[in-house]
Parts: C-alpha cells; sequence; structure tokens
C-alpha cells in the first residue's frame, strides 16, 4: 500500500507503546525476558475464547483463545508476550526472511562481552558470528553486531555502535521525552 501525497497521517500519534510476540510457552518466554533480559513483569490477562470478538477484533478463529503478559524492559520499551490456542494455529515461528518474520534489537555496551554471556545460556543460539560493518555502508561503518536465535525462533540483534564515527540519527536516550501533539504533526 502505497499512500498518496494528501493521504492524511494518523492524528495524535505520540509514540510506541510495546511491540507484541506470540510465542508458543508463556511461561518460558516471560522466564527468559525476566531472567535473561531484566525484564519486570506488570500484569497478566485472558481472553476467549469468544465467537463473535475474536475474529472481529483480532482477526482470529473463531475458538481462538490467549493468555499474555506485559513487561517493562528498562530503560524505554513494553514488550507485550501472547500464547495463542486455536485449532489450525501454527506451532512454526516465522523466519527472518517469511512474511511476519522480525527481530528485536538492543545496543550493547560490547558485543563481545553479549556473546560470551549468551554462549552460557542452552535456550539461546549465536547465528554465525559478531560481525562488522565495513566501508560498503559507510553511515554505520565500525556497528559491531550479532544476530541470536531463542529455543523458540525468536531472533534478537546486539548491536555496538561505540566504534561508529558519524552514526545515523537513530531514536536514543536523547530523544526520551514526551512529543506535545503539535510538535508531531509539525
Amino acid at each position: 500500500m502505497n499512500p498518496t501525497p494528501d493521504s492524511p497521517r494518523v492524528p495524535g500519534l505520540r509514540w510506541v507503546d510495546h511491540v507484541a510476540f506470540t510465542v508458543p510457552d508463556i511461561e518460558a518466554a516471560t522466564a527468559f525476558f525476566t531472567d535473561v533480559l531484566g525484564a519486570e513483569e506488570l500484569y497478566q490477562s485472558t481472553r476467549g475464547p469468544d465467537k463473535e470478538f475474536m475474529p472481529l477484533h483480532f482477526g482470529v478463529p473463531d475458538d481462538a483463545r490467549l493468555e499474555l503478559r506485559m513487561l517493562r524492559m528498562p530503560p524505554n520499551l513494553n514488550v507485550e508476550l501472547f500464547q495463542w490456542w486455536s485449532k489450525d494455529r501454527s506451532a512454526i515461528f516465522p523466519r527472518a526472511s517469511d512474511a511476519g518474520g522480525h527481530h528485536l534489537c538492543f545496543v550493547v555496551d560490547d558485543v563481545d562481552d553479549v556473546v560470551t554471556a549468551i554462549n552460557r545460556h542452552p535456550s539461546i543460539e549465536i547465528l554465525g558470528h559478531r560481525k562488522e560493518v565495513a566501508g560498503d555502508s559507510p553511515s554505520v561503518a565500525g556497528n559491531r553486531w550479532v544476530y541470536a536465535r531463542t529455543d523458540w525462533g525468536l531472533i534478537l540483534e546486539f548491536v555496538d555502535r561505540s566504534r561508529v564515527e558519524s552514526p545515523p540519527r537513530l531514536v536514543g536516550p536523547g530523544d526520551w521525552h514526551t512529543q506535545s501533539t503539535s510538535e508531531a504533526t509539525a
């Protein structure tokens, strides 16, 4: 879908509230996010099955039900975890190359320290080895990063931008303020 030049922006957009992941085992995923990544569990909820509500509001089969956990990952991200049950639920997590594929990226102080720590966790696999962006991408040359995959399929990226000479203006701690609606639409 390509918006036209006169397509209106979404009014009142203020900030990203959370990202969400469907997981095969909510207990294990919650433990991973809290124990390994330092998240704090904020609340739990359930919904369904409801033949009227679930298809209309979630776009899922009428027998679907869910359990969710909302987590806070300091300093700037809320993560919502879902576990779904349905007669036609797929147990295959999308790969990065599949439609719906995704990853969660963390900025770290030293990617080599992260690789060492991850190698001690049997539930996480480093994909390949640590990489460093070279001159073929000059705006991020010096970026050091690694992909890892949980045993249930979530891909994580850990990036160290400390060696990038003139990094692009990505959102970071200097931007962590509430933007007014007038600023957002200016």
